[in-house]
């Protein structure tokens, strides 16, 4: 049954938002840190055999605004980062789906089409992904008026490697990598971690690592971008998903990042799954169990405003 409401859901909901969506460009002008672009490196997107598109050698970030409907609009916005090791972007099962899913509920979306670190487009590669993360929070809250959002109520959320991406933005949001005249806040006001990638010092996922680092990043380096290291009062709430048999990325990343936030006695969730593996997006097959609409009630509870009896 919670399935086939699941399905009425997404189909319901691809009627009502197949319009085209607005792109916005991350940046107006020049892009921060990048080298000219090769003609070689060329972005490709591609549907793979069981129908979700993969986003690969992106260098000019982007955001796609799913604005919710007005009539059910909450003023609350997520800001949602794809996975994909660092090395692609699974842009629709771990984006534009989950994005509408949002709208659903009175929640606007922005699905977040950041740079993959690469040498070729990058002077320095380690620190390019904080930047896009800090210059798309900046944005939305520059332009609450025009989507109708609440500053205060601008989340952020990740699934794999997007998890690491938004962890580090919640972790670093005060170490200012772009320009912010305005001085506008860039600490999200919460986080949505699905199979995150947290940590580079323990159960480490090589592949995000390496193509953010590289083979051999230093003991410093490792431990800035683990943002269980990192957690202090000021980090955001946080709601985790994440099934015990991923063998991917280690059910240990979400466990470790959870016990410092309550160490910190900050509100956090983690939702567990029994099996699903990894990369399951919106729809674990396992389980009849619907992690989103857990996660929704639990953003009511933070009085974080959606559409819905939770």
């Amino acid at each position: 049954m919670a399935k086939s409401c699941i399905l009425f859901v997404l189909i319901f909901m691809t009627v009502q938002f197949s319009k085209a969506q607005e792109v916005i460009p991350l940046y107006s002008d020049s892009i921060p840190g990048a080298k000219p672009t090769p003609s070689s490196y060329v972005e490709n997107t591609d549907t793979r055999t069981n129908g979700t598109l993969s986003i690969t050698k992106v260098s000019i970030p982007t955001l796609t605004v799913f604005e919710a409907p007005k009539n059910i609009a909450t003023g609350t916005a997520i800001i949602i980062c794809p996975g994909g090791g660092y090395g692609a972007l699974a842009f629709s099962h771990e984006g534009t789906d989950v994005a509408k899913r949002f709208n659903a509920i009175g929640v606007t979306a922005f699905v977040l089409k950041y740079r993959l670190p690469n040498d070729q487009i990058m002077v320095d590669k380690t620190y390019a992904l904080l930047q896009d993360a800090q210059k798309a929070i900046y944005l939305v809250r520059k332009d609450a008026k025009k989507y109708g959002i609440k500053s205060n109520k601008v989340g952020i959320m990740g699934f794999s490697a997007g998890g690491h991406f938004a962890s580090t933005l919640a972790s670093h949001y005060s170490d200012l990598k772009i320009a912010n005249p305005e001085k506008i806040d860039l600490r999200p006001s919460f986080a949505v971690l699905v199979y995150p990638v947290i940590s580079f010092e323990e159960s480490v996922h090589t592949g995000t690592m390496k193509n953010l680092l590289g083979p051999n990043p230093s003991d410093s380096l490792k431990k800035y971008f683990s943002a269980n290291e990192n957690v202090n009062k000021k980090t955001p709430p946080m709601y985790f998903v994440h099934a015990k048999d991923d063998k991917t990325v280690p059910v240990a990343n979400s466990e470790l990042m959870h016990q410092a936030l309550l160490a910190a006695k900050i509100p956090s969730n983690l939702m567990y799954y029994e099996k699903g593996g990894h990369g399951f997006g919106l729809i674990n097959k396992t389980s009849d169990t619907d992690w989103f609409n857990l996660m929704a009630g639990w953003m009511k509870v933070q009085k974080f405003k959606v559409k819905g009896d939770f």
